[in-house]
């Protein structure tokens, strides 16, 4: 593989930050997202540059534009820290994630109301056929009957209308 020459690899780093600014600007293009593939595809050098190599003998050294990934890198941190996302798509990610843990905490607090409410009724339930079993009970001591004959139903009357 050739070496590149000092004037190519100048434009390439000068491509390589104006690309950098653009993404971390959050000029990310439709395709692409805010990571190193991108930042490549838009300064048009490979992505292979940006790792290091390791050379036949075992040593490793860095690639040529290994220093820029690392502070493009950095630049991404900082504003990913200062909750500026450049990327649409991570910040859509991130509100996602809220939204996501908000709808997880409501259904943790109806799930805890449902089952409180659950236990209220099982309990009123139990004291009303408590208190029917004690009202039965009470009529069976007093000898009255639990049934009593209701009055004879009245005939109803029919209201007429003024015309």
């Amino acid at each position: 593989m050739g070496q590149i020459t000092d004037t190519s690899r100048a434009r390439n780093e000068q491509s390589i930050r104006a690309a950098m600014d653009r993404l971390l600007k959050g000029e990310v293009p439709a395709n692409g997202r805010c990571d190193l593939k991108t930042l490549a595809a838009e300064a048009g050098v490979t992505r292979t540059g940006f790792y290091a190599k390791k050379d036949r003998d075992g040593s490793i050294r860095p690639g040529p534009y290994q220093h820029l990934a690392d502070q493009f890198n950095r630049r991404l941190q900082a504003l990913h820290e200062a909750d500026d996302i450049p990327d649409p798509r991570d910040a859509q990610i991130d509100r996602l994630k809220a939204a996501n843990k908000a709808l997880q905490d409501r259904i943790a607090e109806q799930s805890t109301t449902i089952e409180d409410l659950t236990d209220f009724k099982k309990r009123a339930l139990s004291q009303l056929a408590a208190q029917h079993e004690e009202i039965n009970q009470l009529r069976r001591r007093s000898g009255q009957p639990s049934l009593r004959a209701l009055p004879p139903r009245r005939p109803e009357t029919v209201i007429g209308t003024c015309g």
